[in-house]
Order: C-alpha cells, then structure tokens, then sequence
C-alpha cells in the first residue's frame, strides 16, 4: 500500500453509513473535488481496496466489521494511511455497529450517549450545541494563527446531535464540550498519529468526531464550521497540524461521572427521613414500603384491543365505508334574515288649509 505520493480520499459506504458522500456531503464533496480525487467504497474492506487509498473515511457506520476488516485497517494504519469516523448521537448502541472495537485499540471510544446545552443560547434545539470555549489544544490556534487569543476561545462552533467521547494515551482531545454543554468539558473531537508514539517510521494517522452532522450540507457553514472541517483533513492529510506535547498529555476535560467532594460532604452532617415500621393494627394509617402498593389500583384505567373487532365490525351494521376520514367541505348557516330594498314613498306637499271669510 503507497500512500504517499497518492491523493485518494475514500468515502465507504458498504456499512449503510449514515452521512452520504452523494446525498448529505455534497458542499463537502465539493470542496474537496478541486485538490483530491474522491472515490466510493461499496464492497468489504480488503487490503486491494485501500491500495493507494491516501484516507479512508467512515461516516456513521450502521452495520458490523468482521475480523479480516479490522486486520486491514490496522495494518493500513501501521502502513502510513490515515482514517476519519464520523459518529453521532446515541453513538454505537444508536447505530448498531462495533467500530468502538478498533478505536480503544488507539485509545479513543465513543460513548453511547448525547451532547446538550443546558440552557438557550442562539439555537433552538438543545442538541445543536453552540461551543465557544471547546479547543484543548494549542495546536488549533496556531492552526489558525489566532496564538494571541485564548486557546479555548479561538475558534466557535456548532455540534449538532453528537456524542461525547473518552479519550486516553496515545490518543490527544482537540475539541471539547466546553462549559456550558453537558456532559461538562468531554472530548468531541480527538486525534491520533503513530509517528509520534513509535520508535518505527510510522505516519499513521486517526481522527474520532462525535457528530458527523457537522459536516453535512446543513451545518457545515454555521459558525465556523468550515474551519472544524480544514482541520480535520489537513491533520489527516498534511503534515501542517503539529500537536501540542503539554495539551496532549495533560488536557484540560472533566470526568465523565463527577464524584462528590465527599471530604466536604462529610462536614455538613444532615439527617434523614427514616421509613415508619409496618403496623399489624390496621387502625393506625401508617405505611411503609412493605405496603404502600396494595392501595395502588391498577383495575381503575386499562389500555386494550378487545373492542377492536366489534368497531370494526360496526362499519359493516351501519353500512359506513371503511375507508380514511376525507375532509369534510364546510357549510356555512345564513344566521341573519335575508335583506330587501329598503323602498320608500316619494314625499308630496300637502295642500293648504281653505281660507275662512
């Protein structure tokens, strides 16, 4: 497999993925078309597929890998190729695939979970995610040649119906979930690259998103998006993108479950409401939990079809076509009284009264 000199980016599509090279990336497409050959993948991943294939890119699988995949992709890894999955909401639970397999192999894996802002801000569903304080990583803003701004801060964008992942070594975080989007400050974004964790000459690269909504046709231009997706294909495909060794090895991200300050917990001693014993004495309205159900009536609402085949039937009785309901043509009542012409007498002058002598 050479990789080097090639300039192949191939989409697959035989796991049924879910962001479509042809249907939902075509801004994508096409804003790769002008420097790279791009080419589909419908068959099972083989080692003469990815022959002189530069990055291979998995948009949401939805469907299994077997053994032998696994082996080709490792191997295409280990070889200098690099690869780019996409994920989204729900993450393998959602999407019924076992790719997390491969990834923990670099110490990256996607949770089966959603990504959500807490509270309103710009956007109205709280799975589009606006994220302003979510890079990691010093390498972005160098990237961008924004060093003179906050690290966190130099770039915004959205991540619309993503999951968040976990991240460990060699693998390195590079977007985050930032502070107003739960869960709290969680990888979104992480990369890999072998040459760096290997004393062998290896230029393997890997690189997890959590939503591949972001880019697709609808999302791709909001915020700064664009420059989510330059980042991604320059690290996978360039050497431009240089990763920070502190960042790497120390980001800045919370825990995935928060534990309790239980050191302070335990100098704010509070009392509890403790259960009334069960009282054999039915006089006395005390419960406990041993009972509470039995007063519980579960006979007083049911849900069923046992009059279904008699509705049915009642079409038939009452001769009534059973068919969909058809809209009915309204018809409006006349409420006032039908008007006339108002015809008036013409007005004549009166004669005048006799003269008297």
């Amino acid at each position: 497999m050479n990789m080097a000199d090639s300039n192949i980016i191939l989409f697959d599509m035989a796991k049924n993925e879910m962001f479509d090279i042809n249907d939902n990336l075509k801004i994508l497409r096409r804003k790769l078309q002008g420097s790279y050959t791009i080419a589909i993948n419908k068959h099972e991943i083989t080692v003469d597929v990815l022959n002189g294939v530069q990055l291979v890119v998995f948009g949401g699988p939805r469907a299994m890998f077997s053994e032998a995949e696994f082996n080709c992709l490792r191997k295409y890894i280990d070889l200098g190729g690099s690869v780019l999955v996409m994920f989204s909401e729900g993450g393998e639970k959602e999407l019924h695939t076992n790719i997390n397999y491969l990834l923990e192999e670099f110490g990256i894996m996607v949770n089966s979970d959603y990504v959500l802002r807490t509270h309103y801000y710009l956007y109205f569903h709280p799975k589009e995610c606006l994220v302003k304080d979510g890079v990691v990583n010093e390498a972005v803003a160098k990237y961008l040649d924004r060093e003179n701004e906050s690290t966190s801060k130099c770039i915004s964008f959205v991540f619309p119906y993503g999951a968040s992942l976990n991240v460990a070594k060699p693998a390195a975080p590079i977007l985050t979930s930032g502070s107003v989007a739960y869960p709290l400050n969680r990888p979104l974004c992480a990369f890999y690259s072998a040459s760096k964790y290997s004393n062998k000459a290896k230029k393997g690269k890997l690189a997890v998103i959590g939503s591949g909504h972001l880019l697709t046709d609808k999302y791709i231009n909001w915020e700064e998006n664009d420059k989510i997706r330059e980042i991604l294909f320059d690290f996978l495909i360039t050497n431009n993108i240089t990763l920070n060794e502190i960042d790497a090895n120390d980001p800045e991200t919370s825990d995935y479950k928060m534990v309790p300050d239980i050191g302070m917990l335990s100098s704010r001693v509070r009392t509890c409401l403790q259960l009334q014993e069960s009282l054999n004495n039915t006089s006395h309205f005390l419960f406990s939990a041993d009972n509470i159900n039995s007063l519980i009536d579960t006979k007083l609402c049911s849900l069923n079809t046992s009059m279904l085949p008699d509705t049915i039937e009642a079409y038939k009785t009452l001769s009534v076509p059973h068919n969909q309901l058809q809209l009915i043509p309204p018809t409006f009542n006349d409420t006032l009284p039908v008007l006339q012409f108002a015809v008036y007498p013409p007005p004549f002058q009166e004669l005048s009264s006799p003269f008297l002598e």
